[in-house]
Formats: structure tokens, sequence, C-alpha cells
């Protein structure tokens, strides 16, 4: 067993237990391969898509309104009082 694996049980119906045997037997694999397998697939299913790409911001989708102001963030940070 895998050191940094988990071990847990699970009971499942004996229809459904012999089409796993016999799945994994034509699959050529066992039947712990076939239920890890469904597994990762259902959680990968289950995980938030993420955008394929993101709006670039060069150059501004708005233009800047009066003037621009040029200071660091240092500077920036120099002028807020903090308590």
């Amino acid at each position: 067993m895998n050191l940094d694996g988990v071990r847990t049980s699970i009971d499942i119906p004996r229809d459904l237990h012999r089409r796993l045997r016999e799945a994994a037997a034509r699959s050529g694999c066992s039947s712990r391969q076939l239920i890890l397998c469904g597994i990762e697939r259902a959680v990968r299913e289950t995980e938030p898509v993420l955008p394929q790409r993101r709006v670039s911001l060069d150059p501004p989708l708005i233009s800047p309104a009066g003037r621009r102001i040029d200071l660091t963030n240092d500077q920036i940070h120099d002028l807020i009082e903090l308590p």
C-alpha cells in the first residue's frame, strides 16, 4: 500500500460489483484501478473551470480622465498616514 494513501471501504450492490470485475477484466486492469479512474474522473468533472485567457488591459478599456499622476508605490505609501 502507498504510504500517503488512505484506506476506505464502501458497500456496493452485488450486481454492480460483478459488473465492475467484468469491466476490469475486459480492460485488462484491476478493479482497484478502475475504481480510482472513476473517482478521478468524477472529481475532475466537479472542479471549477478557469477561463482560458484573460482580458488584456494594455491599452486600458476606458481611457483615464484628467491628468496623470506619476507616483511610485513608496511615494504613495509616504503620503498615506497609517495608524
